[in-house]
């Protein structure tokens, strides 16, 4: 019987053997996947570790740019219209918006404290013109007394001094009667050019107060045949203000429209509270499409820079250390550079000092980027060129 179970013994022996080698080779290759899995888990973490970067190169622009800036048109010639003298509105003869020719009559003032002004004037005139004959008579008369002597050199000279004082008397007479004939005309507001009202600020039956800074004018006249647009350049761009000079503008009630400007002059100087040079560019309008007081936008060519390279402006960086760019060497680190900004253009930046074109530029630096970081630079798509 003991010989029956000997073999059962042994059996059993050999499977539990078996079963302990596959349970040890299963350990095994589970704790192999896993090392490989901690493995890869730790070479991908130190891949993403390593910051992706978008690169770009400097370029130089040969045909140059555009600078677009703020401006304002004005009429050609403005005038404001006030009375001369003083009294009531008698009538009116054109409105807002009517177009006047030089010398057309705009309105008639009623200024009867004139009118009495002016009738004294004259019969003081007249007076003084008497006085004057007569006194010239008496002295030639007593010229012929002295002759024959029979009044005294004193009395005949008091007759000529009489006469001449009474001349000046009718002269002075008459310049104050001619300074009123004058102001008569002034009763009839003209226009003193030709061009458009643009405001009306009186009416029939008003006081008018004449030679007054604080009234209104009574109508505003403007001459828009052709318009100044002032363009106030900032002073990092004044070189680009040169005899010659075209423009484009555009305003907002003309989307899409382009207006051809050229230069006239400019204001020579910086103007020290807005740090700009005023440009002035002379607008045709023929068809009045453009009026005076709108806001415009101005594009000024820009030439080409062949001391400078440009970059987006997005890869700038501001710091305590001033404005500087992100630069990768040949190992992909960082090396912070700082740079001179020549020119602002809005999107691109013109550099005319620290960088080259051979340079690689990171673009939308990241803010924890430091110096000596290594990195990962990526192509981009568009505007500069893909380092």
């Amino acid at each position: 019987m003991s010989s029956d179970h000997t073999p059962s013994r042994k059996r059993l022996m050999l499977l539990g053997v078996g079963g302990l080698t596959l349970a040890a080779l299963l350990v095994a290759h589970g704790l192999h996947a896993r090392a490989l899995h901690a493995r890869s888990v730790s070479a991908w973490t130190e891949t993403a570790a390593v910051a992706q970067v978008s690169v770009v190169q400097p370029e130089r622009s040969a045909a140059g740019d555009t600078l677009r800036l703020p401006a304002h048109l004005e009429a050609w010639s403005k005038a404001p219209i006030h009375a001369r003298v003083s009294g009531y509105l008698k009538d009116w003869k054109v409105d807002i918006g009517s177009r006047v020719n030089a010398g057309q009559v705009l309105a008639d003032i009623d200024s009867p404290d004139l009118d009495q002004q002016l009738a004294h004037t004259h019969a003081r005139l007249v007076q003084q013109q008497a006085n004057a004959r007569l006194a010239a008579t008496t002295a030639t008369r007593w010229q012929h007394l002295l002759a024959s002597h029979s009044v005294s050199r004193q009395e005949a000279d008091e007759k000529t001094s009489d006469a001449a004082a009474a001349k000046a008397s009718a002269e002075a007479a008459a310049a104050d009667y001619a300074r009123l004939c004058a102001l008569e005309h002034y009763k009839t507001l003209r226009a003193p050019f030709a061009g458009i009202i643009t405001a009306r600020n009186t009416d029939i039956g008003q006081l008018i107060k004449a030679d007054t800074d604080s009234n209104l004018a009574l109508f505003n006249l403007a001459d828009t045949h052709q318009l100044r647009l002032y363009v106030p350049v900032p002073q990092n761009y004044a070189a680009v203000i040169h005899p010659g000079l075209q423009a484009e503008l555009t305003v907002p009630e003309h989307p899409g429209e382009h207006f051809k400007a050229h230069l006239i002059g400019d204001s020579t100087a910086v103007d020290r509270r807005s740090g700009t040079l005023l440009a002035q560019f002379v607008v045709d309008n023929p068809g009045d499409a453009l009026l005076p007081g709108d806001y415009a936008e101005a594009t000024l060519p820009v030439p080409a820079d062949t001391h400078g390279v440009s970059i987006p402006a997005s890869a700038l960086i501001f710091r305590a250390q001033g404005t500087q760019v992100a630069l990768l060497d040949a190992q992909n680190r960082v090396h912070l550079q700082g740079i001179h900004i020549g020119l602002d253009l809005g999107a691109r930046l013109v550099i005319d000092q620290g960088l080259k074109p051979a340079d690689r530029v990171v673009d939308n630096p990241p803010d924890a980027l430091r110096e000596g970081d290594a990195v990962q630079p990526v192509a981009v798509a568009g505007g500069a060129h893909a380092a």
